[in-house]
């Protein structure tokens, strides 16, 4: 049971806190859809002996993106084929993916959405008359199991009344795992190679965010789905505002750092997600334009992604930009290329939307639309329904702007960095894609550290998981990983730091603080640390303003990130000084030391690609087109934790699904 924050404050870190060790089979960390999804999983395929152990760094109620709301299921596969899910996100994501882990989930991804609506998430139906059923009255219609049909916003999303939806996911985990196997509010900084065999993992560290309690729990196998990254450039919100975001702000790229740290090779670092949404409170625009059919406006009241502007400039980026569907990152270029020719701001036309759905409405229904177009902030951004009501905002009357954000790392919405992982062990599987084990065998999702699996975010080349997806991926890991776990089960984890190594290491900023906080009266200004508060602002102005941020229009050169490169060397080094308090500044020291070390192998991957994939995304200004003869590849990158060496390098695209 996780400890309260205490009422006048956050609890005081001491100098030694209590240490507890564990050994398991299998290990979850994280809390989100994936490693719920995992945790529900899990236990159908261990052995009667075999043990297993999940650890959230908050509450798996409220933990992962999910638990923010959410309006919509975006994957769900129903009517149509798994083949051409993998075109669309092959599509979207600029032609280079792995068709193989696409199509993989695509065969899966169904049966968690079912799942769900069994421990009872409300799906949106239609009658038989084709009207929309939401809530409990969409029950009248059956389960989507037993063929009843969901209210679609496009080609693969199904509307949901979502605002528990993480609290009914997390539920079934639980149940399925049982009490004695959850840890929460613990926070996994770091993991450990194994002693013996130093390409196998055999544990993780971490410690208590409600105790001063340290753990070490070992394991045959470890699964890290932490989500992905926010934070790591300055949000458009700032002052007041300060961390307001559209991603998660509790997500510090942990999923990337851990396995990074061990050696695991990562994969498209490069691509990232620059999401458009309502300015200032970053409600979701995907609903609008799908459910309600509204339209983007320029600043000059034209529909500007029909202009003929437009379609010229699309054409520089083809077949992608020609395609019967924009992918994401060019619709974004052309806000900012309607930006930068002054026929800005971008508007959503809520008004004409509702209006003319509200033609074939009588009151009722024009009142429950209405009410949709609320309810889909409340579900997911309850801030932007504040500022509508605060800047005198109906939809039905006043249109609203909307705006690219500020960018995010993440591996299954509409972006794919993560880790290179093997794919199923199927004969049309190319063998490139199958990542061998030191018995021979192949483990779906397994990272090429031996027995460190990896789901969700955390999987590169494959985006457009969403929440499903991610729940579903989930269990396809963790599946694989029982099955390692019983194939290594002589294994013997063993770590090489000791009990006191281990405290040292986790608590370092602790002993930082503690040791030197009493040479000035004011806590925060010393000349022998620093907090972490001050290491964020250094981060998010380095990535701002040399990083592709939003200061430069997404716009790096190659001058800028040698620059950046500096600053973040040297950002790694002042770390070495952090200090906390309390167990918050400690938590929050090792998230900015996730965050600079994720932050650095994306723009390590951007420096090495010679071009820009992404227009929309971010632009390498000195390779401002696509080289599609150089650079039509995987761009990957490892590690090596013993060498403290980078080495980054190509791999192969292969064609799996044919046009």
């Amino acid at each position: 049971m996780a400890l309260p924050n205490k009422p006048k404050g956050e609890l005081k870190a001491v100098k030694d806190p209590a240490f507890e060790e564990r050994e398991v089979d299998v290990l979850i960390i994280g809390g989100g859809m994936a490693a719920c999804g995992a945790a529900f999983e899990v236990k159908k395929w261990l052995a009667p002996n075999q043990t297993c152990l999940i650890v959230d760094k908050a509450a798996m109620e409220r933990s992962g993106a999910v638990a923010q709301g959410l309006s919509a299921i975006n994957t769900y596969i129903g009517e149509n084929s798994t083949e051409d899910y993998v075109k669309m996100v092959r599509n979207d994501l600029m032609g280079i993916v792995r068709e193989d882990l696409i199509f993989d989930l695509g065969c899966h991804v169904d049966d968690s959405v079912n799942l769900f609506e069994e421990w009872g998430l409300p799906i949106w139906k239609k009658s038989a008359e084709g009207k929309t059923l939401d809530g409990k009255k969409g029950l009248a219609m059956g389960t989507l199991k037993k063929g009843a049909k969901p209210i679609r916003t496009g080609k693969w999303q199904i509307m949901i009344n979502g605002e528990s939806y993480k609290r009914i996911v997390a539920e079934a985990a639980k149940k399925a795992i049982g009490d004695t196997n959850i840890l929460e509010r613990v926070f996994i900084v770091e993991l450990a190679l194994d002693k013996n065999r130093p390409d196998h993992i055999a544990g993780a560290m971490g410690f208590s965010v409600r105790e001063n309690k340290v753990f070490l729990i070992k394991c045959k196998t470890a699964l890290i789905a932490c989500g992905g990254a926010v934070n790591i450039y300055q949000p458009r919100s700032v002052g007041e505002g300060k961390g307001r975001a559209w991603y998660p702000v509790w997500n510090s790229g942990s999923t990337y750092y851990l396995g990074m740290r061990v050696g695991a090779e990562l994969s498209m670092m490069e691509n990232r997600f620059t999401p458009a949404r309502f300015k200032d409170g970053y409600g979701p625009v995907g609903a609008w334009y799908l459910l309600f059919k509204a339209k983007g406006l320029n600043g000059l009241g034209e529909n500007y992604v029909a202009s003929e502007a437009a379609k010229k400039e699309l054409q520089r980026f083809a077949p992608y930009g020609t395609a019967a569907v924009t992918p994401t990152c060019l619709r974004n270029h052309l806000m900012l290329f309607e930006m930068k020719e002054g026929r800005g701001p971008i508007i959503m036309d809520t008004v004409s939307a509702l209006a003319e759905l509200g033609k074939t409405m009588d009151k009722k229904e024009l009142k429950h639309l209405e009410s949709e177009a609320w309810e889909d902030f409340l579900d997911m951004t309850c801030g932007q329904a504040n500022l509508w009501c605060a800047t005198n905002t109906e939809p039905e009357k006043k249109n609203s702007e909307i705006m690219p954000t500020e960018p995010y790392l993440l591996g299954s919405h509409s972006g794919c960095c993560g880790f290179w992982v093997s794919g199923p062990d199927y004969d049309w599987v190319p063998a490139e894609f199958k990542i061998k084990a030191d018995n021979g065998k192949v483990y779906n999702r397994m990272t090429t550290v031996k027995g460190l699996f990896t789901a969700g975010d955390g999987v590169g080349c494959s985006g457009h998981k969403f929440s499903s997806g991610s729940h579903a991926e989930g269990r396809i890991a963790v599946k694989q990983m029982a099955r390692y776990a019983k194939d290594h089960a002589d294994f013997k984890p063993e770590v090489a730091m000791s009990k006191q190594d281990i405290i040292n290491f986790v608590y370092k900023p602790v002993h930082t603080y503690l040791a030197n906080c009493a040479y000035t009266t004011a806590d925060d200004i010393n000349p022998n640390y620093l907090k972490p508060n001050g290491m964020m602002y250094r981060l998010m102005k380095a990535t701002h303003e040399y990083g592709a941020g939003t200061a430069t229009y997404y716009e790096t050169t190659s001058k800028n990130l040698e620059i950046v490169m500096e600053l973040l060397q040297w950002m790694r080094e002042d770390c070495e000084k952090l200090a906390a308090g309390d167990l918050h500044e400690l938590m929050r020291s090792w998230e900015i030391l996730h965050r600079i070390w994720t932050v650095e192998s994306h723009l390590r991957h951007i420096q090495f690609r010679k071009e820009t994939r992404y227009p929309g995304f971010y632009y390498q200004s000195d390779y401002p087109g696509q080289d599609d003869k150089n650079w039509f590849c995987f761009v990957n990158s490892k590690f090596d934790p013993k060498a403290k060496k980078w080495d980054i390098f190509k791999r192969d695209y292969i064609k799996i699904i044919p046009d």
